[in-house]
């Protein structure tokens, strides 16, 4: 919980290694291997997306939780071995050797899991809540925050933002996309991806394009959904303070740095120590 009562806005980008952010974002002349650590001290995540291609060895883990700041949270994208599968409910192996090969090297700086799954991924009910049961709720005693990307119009239904919120999973809003626009919120946390920048904007957006993202960060943070978004299913009441993880992702992505550190300015989220 921030001091002005609502809970905490982590603003970030997707990955921390792309050349043209190399006098851009970084300074001429910074050395690769120093390029998280400047990162981490500009925004307050970044969600890894190498670990969806294929398996991170337990000394990767470890390093980049050594390599940023106390209150820096990472988000990681999961396997698609475990994601792009004919039987979801299937998964079990895929899963357990994701959370068992290293990742819980990261230790408290661990933030929610980002299931992403293909535009041609149907929702199949009885397979889809058979994966969701398959998604552990701790391990090492660790709480395991996890979200679903689904990126298939089918999914746009009252049974699955239920189900999501059955199981306390957020359904990720992928802002600016093409994808199914699905705001609402059915976990303690709200996960936005936004795609939207341009490459002939400074800073990713226009003034009031991050004016508008700062606001839709604000309200969820406050447990509300966005005026001018279309919720699939009414919220139920009650829900509260939740904290918010937005990065800026694709579109023009040499600006996402600078788009997110805009929305970071806009609201009030001082860069870790």
């Amino acid at each position: 919980m921030t001091g002005n009562g609502i809970m905490t806005v982590r603003i970030g980008i997707g990955g921390w290694t792309y050349k043209p952010w190399r006098g851009t974002f970084y300074p001429e002349g910074l050395a690769q291997k120093r390029e998280l650590e400047f990162a981490s001290r500009k925004l307050t995540s970044i969600e890894i997306n190498g670990t969806y291609y294929g398996s991170q060895k337990p000394e990767s883990f470890a390093k980049w939780h050594d390599e940023t700041p106390e209150d820096f949270v990472f988000s990681v994208k999961a396997p698609r071995y475990a994601t792009n599968r004919r039987v979801l409910s299937e998964a079990g192996e895929s899963i357990e050797r994701f959370f068992t090969g290293g990742l819980m090297e990261l230790k408290a700086k661990l933030g929610p899991v980002n299931w992403q799954f293909m535009p041609t991924k149907a929702f199949d009910p009885a397979d889809f809540e058979g994966f969701l049961k398959l998604l552990p709720k701790t391990v090492e005693g660790r709480t395991i925050r996890h979200a679903v990307e689904v990126r298939h119009e089918s999914f746009r239904t009252p049974d699955f933002v239920a189900m999501a919120r059955a199981h306390g999973v957020a359904v990720i809003f992928a802002g600016d996309s093409d994808y199914p626009q699905i705001p609402d919120i059915t976990a303690p946390f709200v996960y936005a991806r936004i795609m939207g920048t341009r490459e002939d904007e400074a800073r990713g957006y226009p003034e009031d394009g991050l004016d508008l993202w700062a606001q839709r960060a604000r309200q969820w943070s406050e447990g509300t959904t966005p005026a001018g978004l279309d919720p699939v299913s009414p919220q139920p009441a009650g829900g509260g303070p939740r904290e918010v993880y937005l990065y800026v992702i694709s579109g023009g992505k040499v600006r996402n740095p600078a788009a997110a550190m805009a929305l970071m300015d806009r609201l009030g989220t001082p860069a870790p120590a």
